[in-house]
């Protein structure tokens, strides 16, 4: 019988991280409980409601003996649970102080004050990531640190074990050609979240859709405190301009792998970013949280610092060129080998031989919330003979546009109205009988009907093929080219092409050419052939 005691949903996280060790052993009985005192219980409940797991009340697991006790904080009252115990990390490097929190300048995961009963440890077995985590330990503690463990660490090994599927992340997320710049936040004054809390959505306002995607990773606690409802309110305007944010068991991780840079506060995820090889830039405006001499200390002082927003792109450019790896080697030993180290520790204290093999660390799940497509567009054009480079912002940018684009029907009434440019999808699915369906053709013209600021309305027929209106040129057919790059194959968002175009035509007149345009987004220029309307693509039903 294995007891998991989670005062958490972060705790929970790093304990189902373990639970692999006893994959395929049906010896073992798994229950939890979850550890009275911590302001951010109500999620690590709710994680176990939806897990299925089975729990056990509180005041019954006192009174029950355990074969095994399992758990990543060294608060509340563990010492009181019957059985031998081990104390994981609940994080990466332990970093932090917090004020009012156990014994001043002391990370609480190293702290006597909460490993100590009296004299005497109250773990049996403290699992710990690097010797350097020993040391420190062992100068507060010697009792302690002599019944540590170094076996690494179960969380980065799942995210080395994940790399491979970088390409199949980013997919999941629509990133396509795209820099996906990863924002996290750590929880309590010191955090990103609390000092620039408009950064994400600042981002999203100022980096071009089309060659950036931004994600916002949270800490747990931060996703507890601020509850999902106030946090879809909150960061409504980033989510319109396609901002993700990563659910905070596993998916985070995703995303992490899937980056191509990392901006950071004190929080450990840096360290994970870090040990992956992902540029880090530093957005930590300082405070009294990070132990100086720490892994992460020595990292934030060896990146680039971000002091607005708008320097983002240079900061990535500065922190491509620096090597993080060597910081992250100080805070996670034995990479690869954590589960079969644990596992030796784990089945001596449960008295078994553990079952044949060696334990692998699960690769992360896809990634299952894709960024919330932007229904309008402010769109800045630039033209020089056949090439047309567009880049596309969120319609509240404050820098003047070219023109205003938008999707039919799902931007809004004034964004439609006031647009130069609409573009309506086709239905992918068949049209159930009765049901009347707008051919290309005849949606274009009633679009330019009622919509007298639209100079351009077109419908996008598939990824590659879009039939155009354009006020003065007439109907036109686009045809895309994908881009192709190491063997793989991609496509720019027609509705980008569409805009292309429509900076390109202008005020001509005459329909009656073929010209290849050669359309830069950002991320990648592809050739667009525009022609005179093809016959088929007028009675394409929408």
């Amino acid at each position: 019988a294995v007891l998991v005691a989670v005062r958490s949903a972060g705790a929970l996280h790093r304990l189902l991280d373990v639970l692999p060790v006893f994959q395929g052993d049906p010896r073992i009985v798994t229950r939890f409980t979850l550890v009275p005192g911590s302001d951010f219980d109500i999620d690590a409940l709710a994680a176990l409601e939806r897990s299925g797991a089975r729990t056990l009340p509180w005041d019954d697991a006192l009174r029950a003996r355990h074969d095994l006790i399992l758990a990543a904080s060294p608060k509340g009252g563990l010492h009181r649970l019957s059985g031998p115990r081990v104390l994981l990390p609940h994080g990466a490097g332990f970093n932090k102080s917090i004020d009012d929190d156990g014994s001043p300048g002391i990370p609480s995961g190293l702290d006597p004050y909460y490993l100590l009963v009296g004299d005497e440890p109250w773990a049996d077995l403290h699992a710990l990531a690097h010797e350097e985590q020993v040391a420190r330990l062992d100068s507060r503690s010697h009792l302690a640190a002599s019944r540590s463990v170094v076996v690494g660490d179960p969380t980065l090994d799942r995210l080395l074990a994940s790399a491979p599927q970088r390409d199949v992340y980013r997919d999941a997320l629509g990133t396509g050609s795209r820099r996906l710049v990863a924002v996290t936040s750590t929880w309590g004054p010191e955090s990103l979240l609390t000092r620039r809390p408009g950064l994400a959505a600042e981002l999203t306002g100022l980096l071009p859709y089309d060659a950036y995607q931004v994600a916002l990773i949270l800490h747990p606690n931060q996703h507890s405190r601020i509850g999902a409802f106030d946090l879809a309110r909150q960061l409504a305007p980033a989510f319109d301009a396609g901002l993700v944010l990563a659910a905070p068991y596993e998916e985070w991780a995703a995303l992490l792998v899937a980056a191509d840079a990392v901006v950071t506060d004190h929080g450990s995820t840096a360290l994970y970013a870090a040990a992956l090889g992902t540029p880090v830039v530093n957005a930590y405006d300082g405070g009294n949280e990070v132990l100086p001499g720490s892994p992460m200390a020595r990292l934030l002082d060896s990146t680039p610092r971000l002091t607005s927003a708008a320097a983002l792109e240079a900061a990535c450019l500065a922190a491509s060129s620096a090597d993080t790896r060597g910081h992250a080697a100080e805070a996670f030993a034995s990479q690869g080998q954590a589960l079969a180290r644990l596992r030796t520790h784990l089945y001596r204290l449960l008295g078994l031989s553990p079952q044949p093999g060696v334990p692998d660390s699960p690769a992360f799940p896809l990634p299952s919330s894709p960024s919330r497509r932007p229904l309008a567009f402010a769109v800045r054009a630039e033209v020089a003979d056949v090439h047309v480079s567009v880049r596309r912002f969120p319609v509240h940018a404050r820098e003047p546009a070219h023109h205003r684009a938008a999707e039919f029907p799902g931007a809004g009434v004034r964004h439609l109205q006031s647009a130069a440019v609409l573009w309506r999808r086709a239905d992918s699915t068949t049209a159930p009988s009765g049901r009347t369906a707008w051919t290309a053709e005849g949606w274009t013209a009633q679009a330019m009907e009622e919509s007298p600021s639209c100079r351009t309305a077109a419908a996008i027929l598939t990824r590659s093929r879009v039939l155009i209106r354009h006020r003065s040129a007439g109907l036109l057919t686009a045809r895309v080219e994908p881009s192709r790059n190491g063997g793989r194959i991609s496509y720019p968002d027609p509705s980008l092409v569409v805009s292309a175009v429509h900076a390109w035509l202008g005020d001509r007149t005459d329909p009656a050419f073929a010209v290849t345009l050669v359309c830069d987004a950002g991320s990648v220029a592809v050739r667009v052939h525009l022609d005179t309307a093809h016959p088929d693509d007028l009675d394409y039903e929408l």
